[in-house]
């Protein structure tokens, strides 16, 4: 028993680093691995980026995309504007103490750089499978806080806006396999 331990101490001591130097949503990702709910601060800020990521791939979208990665996008820039205005309120009336982002984080900036520089004949590809990804993040992120979030407030805000994410998820995944079914949140 003290020999796992003693190597779980020495694992866990080595990653130590690598977990710091990873951005919000690594780490979110990496706890949720290890089945850990971030804090609230972490929370906030992985939530806040993500929406922040979402709304500028989906203007992109607006511009680049085929008319259903349009009207997908439409609808994430309506949804994620609105999480988003929650997230802000919360913070602003105090019942949630964290700080707000005001960029991207680097990781999330890289992809959306990536997607900017995508060919129109390379978007869809990369559009489609940036938003499972994102949303399969996204939904592993709020439901891992909602159970066990330490900010009861916004705990039972992302147990509210989980269904909206996995339709979001959802749709993005028929968008990736061009099946037709954008359309309003359940």
């Amino acid at each position: 028993m003290h020999k796992l331990t003693a190597t779980s101490a020495i694992a866990l001591f080595l990653l130590a680093p690598l977990a710091q130097a990873q951005s919000i949503g690594e780490k979110t990702g990496f706890n949720s691995a290890l089945g850990i709910s971030p804090n609230t601060q972490d929370f906030v800020a992985a939530a806040a980026n993500s929406d922040m990521l979402e709304i500028a791939a989906a203007k992109i979208a607006q511009e680049n995309g085929n008319p259903d990665e349009k009207k997908f996008a439409e609808q994430m820039i309506a949804d994620h504007s609105k999480t988003t205005s929650d997230i802000k309120a919360m913070v602003t009336s105090g019942d949630v103490k964290a700080e707000l982002p005001s960029t991207l984080d680097p990781s999330s900036q890289a992809k959306l750089d990536k997607l900017r520089d995508a060919r129109r004949r390379t978007f869809a590809s990369e559009y489609d499978s940036m938003q499972v990804s994102a949303h399969k993040e996204a939904v592993s992120l709020f439901e891992h806080y909602s159970k066990s979030g330490d900010n009861p407030k916004l705990k039972d805000w992302a147990g509210k806006t989980l269904p909206t994410l996995r339709h979001h998820l959802e749709m993005a995944e028929a968008l990736r396999n061009n099946k037709v079914t954008i359309g309003t949140s359940r």
